[in-house]
């Protein structure tokens, strides 16, 4: 089992924290495309946007979405997106390794306490006897592409349980889903508010959690193109100004509680606007609430986290033995703590 802790070693670097206050520049309404999945866990973007943190930076943010990591990776690199959140794939590392992409930030983590990633069992299997984890051995695992995060936590569960697992590629995250529910995978591992609501439906089972094989895991980070960091940074630190206040009116509302009843709702609608909008809001909002997970507070990335996940890549031999750390992550955003 992979342990990751949030002091000492391993530690935690974070961002916005640590990004200056006083003599921010006056954007003149500078247009920006942020890559995003239509999540629950995405959603600092959208408050931020919805809230006018971005405006107040003077950023014109436009969405674009996507339905898998790795075209996010591309799109940061070819000048499609100008900053983007999701999970660390080998397509990303690999073009941090040419010197096209950085990460910035952390955004999405496991967290002990609070109710994150769930391990996936399809009706047929659950049958069949898979009811944990410690049943994996010979079962296929649904993943997007191979190198990605799905990847990456299906094989370190099936190692911690000695299990030999055939990961199944299948592009894009509702393909995965619709793989389960007719039983052409057995399993695969998500974040809750997809879980549950798949879950409730009994044509999946929920048999186990992420957390308990990948404690503290940084599951989405914030990247941007190796070119923004260099040469833009005042709009890549006005960028994570913002982002880490809509991270933080998230957790007050969702994760923490503390904001009161009135503003989980009113945040619960905000996100409807992009999750789940083609269902009516009732429907919709218990899959929100079920799916807040802790956004990272200042967008602090936990680098023993990130450490193990780029080690396992280059065991896997996705990507190069060559990459560094320093490659993939731009420091200079960021402040150990």
């Amino acid at each position: 089992m992979t342990n990751f802790t949030r002091r000492g070693a391993m530690g935690l670097i974070g961002g916005a924290a640590a990004l200056p206050i006083l003599g921010r520049p006056a954007f003149a309404n500078t247009k920006l495309t942020v890559g995003a999945l239509p999540f629950t866990s995405h959603s600092a973007s959208f408050v931020a946007l919805e809230r006018g943190y971005f405006a107040e930076e003077g950023l014109d943010i436009e969405f674009k979405f996507f339905q898998a990591a790795q075209p996010m990776a591309v799109a940061i690199a070819s000048g499609d997106a100008d900053f983007a959140v999701t999970a660390i794939s080998g397509g990303l590392i690999s073009l941090a390794e040419k010197g096209a992409a950085k990460v910035i930030g952390g955004a999405l983590s496991e967290e002990k306490g609070i109710d994150g990633q769930k391990i996936l069992a399809s009706d047929a299997a659950f049958k069949a006897g898979l009811t944990s984890p410690a049943a994996l051995d010979g079962k296929r695992f649904g993943v997007t592409q191979a190198g990605s995060s799905f990847h990456y936590m299906g094989s370190k569960i099936a190692a911690a349980e000695g299990a030999n697992v055939e990961f199944i590629p299948l592009q894009k995250v509702g393909a995965v889903i619709g793989a389960l529910k007719s039983g052409q995978i057995d399993a695969w591992s998500i974040v809750p508010h997809i879980a549950k609501p798949l879950a409730g439906s009994g044509a999946v089972h929920i048999i186990g959690d992420v957390a308990d094989y990948l404690p503290d895991y940084q599951v989405t980070t914030v990247f941007t193109s190796a070119k923004n960091a260099a040469n833009e940074r005042a709009k890549t630190e006005a960028f994570l100004r913002a982002f880490s206040k809509g991270a933080a009116d998230f957790n007050t509302a969702l994760v923490d509680k503390t904001a009161g009843d009135d503003a989980a709702e009113d945040m619960v609608k905000l996100i409807h606007k992009y999750v789940y909008k083609d269902r009516e809001y009732e429907k919709a909002k218990p899959s929100i609430v079920n799916g807040a997970m802790r956004l990272n507070e200042g967008a602090a990335l936990n680098m023993g986290s990130v450490n193990d996940q780029l080690s396992w890549f280059k065991s896997e031999g996705l990507v190069k033995d060559s990459i560094t750390t320093e490659m993939l992550v731009d420091p200079s955003y960021v402040k150990t703590i």
